[in-house]
């Protein structure tokens, strides 16, 4: 039988999992407290591409949660990964935030803001600065047939009033206009957590992924071999688990009932 008493990596998800915009859910401070003196250790995982490490470490401060940069996998930290391994050398064209622009530059890889000739490589992310300018170009470079790359496919990210449009759903406009899919790079791939093993010296057996999205979180813990747990506090429902087919370790209500049975 599975039991979280003996998991040391502890791979948390953000959005709907531990926060909701400004408001931290019940339990979560105690919670990573918790693992820490279980001899354990958390990273904070997610598809979020729109922002840095720096943004999020605001919030944590803002939220009072203590938090460092090396607690913190991307999916960006995995796209450049990809790109650095498959794809180096490309001259890109993204579609994003110039935060991410900015994470791309400083791992030194070619930018171009306009569909020129010499663009090889065509990389969407969740772009809160999306503008239709960029939807043509990248229309221009999809059409021309350049490679395609997504951070993530989140249909969606939570907000206080609901839910605003993710990169899966910039995708989804740019397959209506051009019948091409990108290749994804975030969860539900395997990649952030295989980083996430290497980075920390954790064996699967000892790492749990958390999450409120079947098809990105717990999908990228069950891609990886690792056991997960499916939150109810933000996008997902229990009844997903059966329509979509995708089947958690567990299913809780959230951070406050994990907490409350991590020693059986």
């Amino acid at each position: 039988m599975n039991s979280l008493k003996n998991k040391k990596l502890y791979l948390l998800d953000m959005d709907g999992t531990l926060y909701l915009d400004e408001q931290l859910f019940d339990g979560v401070p105690a919670f990573l407290a918790n693992i820490h003196q279980r001899g354990g250790r958390y990273l904070f995982l997610t598809n979020n591409s729109s922002r840095g490490i720096e943004g999020y470490l605001a919030k944590m401060e803002r939220l009072g949660l203590p938090a460092t940069a090396e607690d913190f996998l991307t999916s960006t930290d995995a796209t450049i990964h990809i790109i650095r391994k498959e794809y180096p050398d490309r001259l890109m064209y993204v579609v994003g935030t110039e935060s991410l622009k900015q994470q791309l530059r400083a791992a030194g890889f070619h930018l171009c803001e306009e569909p020129s000739a010499d663009v090889s490589l065509l990389l969407i992310g969740f772009d809160r600065e999306l503008t239709y300018r960029k939807l043509e170009d990248a229309c221009i470079l999809l059409n021309r047939g350049v490679d395609y790359l997504a951070t993530n496919p989140d249909w969606v990210c939570p907000t206080s009033f609901g839910f605003e449009p993710d990169c899966g759903s910039i995708c989804e406009m740019l397959w209506h206009a051009t019948k091409r899919k990108p290749r994804v790079i975030g969860k539900p791939q395997p990649e952030m957590v295989e980083l996430a093993l290497a980075r920390t010296g954790f064996s699967w057996e000892e790492t749990v992924v958390v999450g409120d999205r079947l098809y990105t979180d717990i999908a990228c813990g069950i891609n990886a071999g690792v056991d997960t747990i499916f939150v109810l506090s933000g996008e997902g429902k229990k009844e997903d688990i059966e329509e979509m087919n995708i089947h958690p370790t567990w299913t809780l209500s959230g951070v406050r009932e994990i907490l409350d049975r991590m020693d059986e």
